[in-house]
């Protein structure tokens, strides 16, 4: 048994995390016969068919130079095909270092193999560049001025070099590749582009970004929209394969038949839990707000494989609202909003200036009301967006909401703020 597999089964079967899930090692570990993982972001797995290697995702433009190098170590022999599970940068940024790879090897160039959106994912990407930028950025904790950490040059988000793939399926295909045999399966999950694998010889499901040892990332309060729905159909007609090798794309492989049914269940459970109590608030006529603060996931799902690390169920309730019930929150006042700047002003000046309202703001930091504290204090910044003390508040107000948040994504965000207040000091 690998070190991998017997670190996630030692964690799933006492719920106690002792290390971390998610590493980034650019290490390979063979995890069966034939079978490899490099741990990156994201990961790539590797099959050896005996007809060439068929890879699931190339990883990020920062790592693939160094996931085929490891890759290399293990198996010299060309690379067939490459499977994307989906679209995401950290996918199939990492495509033109296997590329090179092949040319320099003197080998022929894989094929790429993909759902048929992830061409349109890619159109996306580069008629946004920018806005993706921005949003990743925030995301990660940085801010509108941070440079671009993908890698691929100023002003873009994918590479002009990433492979476009030249084979797609609609809803699902058979690839067989030397004596492997894989079935291919689409789904819409985190994205509308997901493509998951079935490899029926050694009873193991590649499921991309599906599972990946935190709470499914189906509510990206920056992303176009999640499907929670259908992500937890896909995990059902994963659990009906009888895999006994679970093998995603970020964390770690798990095996066992129970563990890997038990894992793949509570994942969907915890989805359609929040689908089932989500669409009944809305039938009852409730708007966003009473929803999402009424929407709770029960005990049950404090796992250590659904840690709501990156994304959170309440960023997942209001997508499946989105979903269901349009971008309209069900406040008349925020049908034809007022701007934020008159808005704040307006509050401002009841409180008796942006820096009174400010200073309210950390009285209720001070109580422990941070919501309303947050609300409070970018009011008075949305007023007076040049007040050094506002934003001397705004700073704090900012860092204590970000010391209770959970999720990457929340910290993130609020780092962003955070730093948006300390270039305005500098300035």
């Amino acid at each position: 048994m690998s070190e991998l597999i017997e670190l996630s089964s030692k964690i799933i079967d006492s719920g106690v995390v002792s290390e971390r899930t998610n590493r980034i090692t650019f290490e390979l570990s063979e995890v069966a016969e034939g079978l490899s993982v490099v741990e990156a972001f994201s990961h790539i797995w590797s099959v050896d068919t005996g007809d060439g290697l068929v890879l699931v995702d190339a990883s990020g433009s920062l790592s693939g130079t160094r996931c085929i190098d490891a890759i290399r170590e293990w198996r010299q022999d060309r690379v067939h095909s490459i499977v994307y599970t989906h679209g995401h940068a950290d996918h199939v940024g990492g495509s033109p270092a296997i590329f090179g790879d092949a040319e320099n090897r003197g080998h022929e160039s894989p094929d790429v193999i993909a759902h048929e959106a992830v061409h349109d994912r890619f159109h996306r990407y580069r008629e946004t560049a920018g806005w993706n930028l921005a949003v990743n950025s925030r995301q990660f904790g940085g801010t509108k001025t941070a440079p671009n950490f993908m890698g691929v040059g100023e002003g873009r988000y994918i590479g002009d070099d990433v492979a476009v793939p030249n084979i797609t399926h609609q809803s699902g295909m058979d690839l067989t590749v030397g004596d492997a045999h894989f079935e291919l399966h689409h789904a819409n999950g985190e994205t509308d582009d997901h493509t998951w694998l079935w490899d029926p010889a050694r009873k193991a499901v590649y499921v991309g970004d599906l599972f990946m040892w935190n709470f499914p990332n189906a509510g990206n309060p920056q992303k176009v929209q999640r499907f929670a729905g259908d992500w937890a159909t896909a995990l059902r007609a994963m659990i009906a394969k009888g895999p006994e090798l679970l093998l995603p794309a970020h964390g770690l492989p798990v095996a066992g038949a129970e563990r890997v049914a038990t894992v793949l269940d509570m994942a969907a459970g915890a989805l359609e839990y929040l689908v089932r109590e989500t669409v009944a608030l809305m039938n009852e006529g409730a708007t966003l707000d009473t929803i999402i603060h009424s929407v709770k996931l029960p005990d049950t799902y404090d796992l250590p494989y659904l840690v709501p690390a990156y994304d959170e169920p309440e960023f997942v309730v209001r997508n499946i609202y989105r979903l269901y019930g349009g971008w309209w929150d069900g406040d008349p006042a925020t049908l034809h909003p007022a701007p934020k700047a008159a808005l704040g002003a307006e509050v401002s000046a009841l409180a008796g200036g942006a820096t009174a309202l400010a200073h309210r703001a950390l009285e209720l930091v001070e109580a422990g009301d941070l919501a309303v504290a947050a609300h409070l204090v970018q009011m008075a910044f949305d007023a007076e967006p040049t007040n050094r003390e506002v934003h001397e508040i705004r700073k704090e107000v900012f860092t204590a909401r970000r010391a209770v948040a959970t999720s990457l994504m929340a910290k993130g965000i609020y780092k962003s703020a955070i730093n948006l207040s300390i270039e305005a000091l500098d300035e």
